[in-house]
């Protein structure tokens, strides 16, 4: 029975990891342009919850380093926000994962939240 079992588990496909995708909101008015030459594809990323943002207390700002591109769009943070006001700021891997310099500035850069693998690996 516990072979049979093993059999299942071993033919599981692999959690996805993704927990979300977004342009930067707000891109226009941070450090953006500032560092847009250092950024890109695969650049790591920070995420920062503002609970007292005062137009939206899920807020989460977007860094690249000390620089703030902006924020995790209103329709996309809520989860992360809870995640990070609960102190599990390691949770989560933030890359850019697209580059669009012909795009209006809110849409130039896009980001993919993955949650880290804790999973030892063989």
């Amino acid at each position: 029975m516990i072979k049979d079992a093993q059999i299942i588990v071993d033919e599981m496909p692999l959690m996805d990891r993704h927990f979300s995708d977004f342009h930067i909101a707000g891109f226009t008015y941070y450090d953006g342009v500032d560092v847009f030459n250092e950024l890109k594809i695969g650049t790591q990323l920070t995420l920062a919850a503002e609970p007292e943002n005062k137009h939206d207390n899920y807020a989460v700002a977007v860094y690249y380093e000390n620089h703030r591109l902006g924020y995790i769009p209103r329709d996309k943070n809520k989860y992360i926000s809870k995640f990070l006001n609960f102190g599990h700021t390691e949770l989560f891997d933030i890359k850019i994962n697209r580059i669009s310099p012909e795009e209006h500035p809110e849409d130039q850069i896009g980001v993919v939240v993955k949650i880290k693998d804790k999973v030892e690996k063989k």
